[in-house]
């Protein structure tokens, strides 16, 4: 049996390999990474290594809506560790730009 903190250990850091996969996925109308975007409100590992994600687009009408999610999904699914990814597309709260790291709005010029 592993020990819990190494337990929380190993879950941290699969946790961080995950955000960096996911900062390689790009909203495809702002050239900003959907983790930065402020778009993943929340990331879960279960026991058996699974990865739930809720996460929101900038706009319930986004043309990409039924195509992204599961772009988010092989993107995590590939991250070392993980046995499988659930996205679920949440719209509460709502997207705004206050979601958004600091290193996004500059990027977009908004600081």
């Amino acid at each position: 049996m592993i020990p819990s903190d190494d337990h929380e250990g190993a879950r941290s850091s699969l946790t961080e390999r995950v955000v960096d996969a996911l900062k390689t996925v790009y909203d495809p109308e702002i050239p900003v990474n959907i983790y930065d975007l402020g778009l993943i409100y929340n990331i879960s590992i279960s026991d058996d290594l699974v990865v739930t994600i809720d996460m929101t687009l900038t706009a319930p009408g986004c043309p990409v809506a039924q195509t992204f999610p599961g772009v988010v999904e092989n993107t995590v699914k590939s991250v070392d560790g993980v046995k499988d990814s659930i996205v679920e597309l949440v719209w509460d709260p709502p997207w705004d730009q206050n979601k958004m790291t600091e290193a996004a709005k500059l990027e977009l010029g908004l600081l």
